[in-house]
């Protein structure tokens, strides 16, 4: 088909709603902006699925999550009976129709037979790879763009291991996609039905705080945070997104009595109203950050990105200005903070091992060597460190 006709077959079909179709009469006479929007289906990759907002094969639409969807349940279908049963894990960040697209993902699961597990509301990314885990799901779902400008929304996949999607899984997906009609292979339930058949069941406070528990178990020194924890003040920024309430929850937790939060940035958004974009390895970002860091006399300042898994971080330097930490040195110094903390607290194993990809520093490498562990790169990707 052209992407003429498939834009054709878009405008005429009963899936589409009023206002969808509207949208399409409205670039009727735009021939560059059809053939943008449908000249061809987006990718599923390793990582899912990645585009812009608006209605059309090639963007991030409900139609396009749903023909995601059902190409997944298949996969995890062809698994058999006891995979189905352990269901999956679905969650969703602070972009705009993430929750609606999250839900449309649960129903298209449900309407397979596959039960779900979903978030009531928006949640860190690091926190679905635990569900997925914590839950002994089969796979899990993630709506979010990370930290792609505001226009973008995705579609990230979830193996066993909490990692996202093996290339093999992947590959297996893309093929069904590629196979499965659009509008016409999907099966669906109704989100309220499917809730009160116990095929979707949502997680709150109690994922969370299990949550919780792992990530305070992890904590390695918490006399090195006893010792500042009276002077040492931090400015935390969300940049809108999901590490609101749990990063600033953590840090608490863990004994840091002055964590300051960016007011105009804790709030919920997903047009991102007070950054260009959302992206906190962007020194721009943290212009608000770095004002209240300023008037406060702060020594260090933490965002984090949309779905909050990627951190950005900025420290005074000696001459009282804040300064960017790029990842490579946080990457560097964190091994190195590592390894002093489990050898300090009796924590480090038998035959300790640092990972690292191939676009890492080898400082990193330096680091570990210096310190009797071994090194091993992996391709770039948490999967990949995951596997490993």
């Amino acid at each position: 088909m052209s992407y003429r006709d498939t834009y054709e077959k878009w405008l005429h079909s009963s899936a589409l709603s009023p206002e969808e179709k509207a949208e399409l009469e409205g670039i009727a006479n735009d021939e560059k902006e059809i053939e943008s929007r449908f000249f061809a289906p987006l990718e599923f990759g390793t990582a899912g699925l990645r585009g812009t907002m608006c209605v059309g094969l090639h963007q991030m639409n409900i139609h396009v999550i749903r023909h995601a969807t059902q190409a997944f349940a298949e996969v995890i279908l062809a698994e058999g009976p006891e995979a189905v049963q352990r269901g999956v894990a679905v969650c969703f960040d602070c972009r705009n129709h993430s929750q609606e697209f999250a839900r449309e993902t649960a129903c298209v699961m449900a309407g397979n037979g596959i039960p779900v597990r979903l978030f009531e509301s928006l949640r860190p990314t690091p926190e679905l790879s635990f569900a997925v885990r914590e839950y002994h799901c089969i796979a899990g779902v993630n709506v979010t763009a990370s930290h792609n400008p505001k226009e973008y929304n995705g579609y990230k996949v979830y193996w066993q291991d909490g990692a996202q999607l093996p290339p093999r899984h992947a590959s297996a997906i893309a093929k069904k996609m590629e196979e499965l009609d659009l509008f016409d292979s999907i099966k669906r339930m109704d989100y309220s039905q499917a809730v009160a058949d116990g095929l979707i069941t949502l997680m709150g406070t109690e994922t969370d705080e299990r949550f919780l528990a792992n990530v305070m178990g992890q904590l390695n020194d918490r006399a090195a945070v006893e010792q500042v924890a009276d002077t040492f003040k931090m400015v935390y920024t969300p940049f809108h997104g999901t590490g609101y309430k749990l990063i600033p929850e953590v840090l608490h937790r863990m004994g840091m009595k002055h964590v300051l939060c960016v007011p105009e940035q804790m709030v919920i958004d997903g047009n991102f109203p007070t950054v260009a974009s959302p992206n906190p390895e962007n020194p721009e970002g943290f212009y608000l950050a770095v004002d209240l860091a300023k008037q406060e006399g702060a020594d260090f300042i933490l965002g984090s990105d949309p779905d909050a898994d990627r951190v950005g971080i900025m420290v005074k330097n000696d001459q009282g200005e804040y300064v960017t930490i790029s990842g490579n040195q946080t990457g560097v110094l964190l091994l190195d903070y590592l390894i002093g903390a489990k050898k300090r607290t009796g924590k480090m194993p038998e035959n300790p091992v640092a990972l690292k990809t191939i676009v890492t520093t080898e400082m990193a490498r330096k680091v570990a060597e210096v310190n009797g562990l071994k090194c091993y790169d992996t391709f770039t990707g948490f999967k990949f460190l995951a596997e490993k």
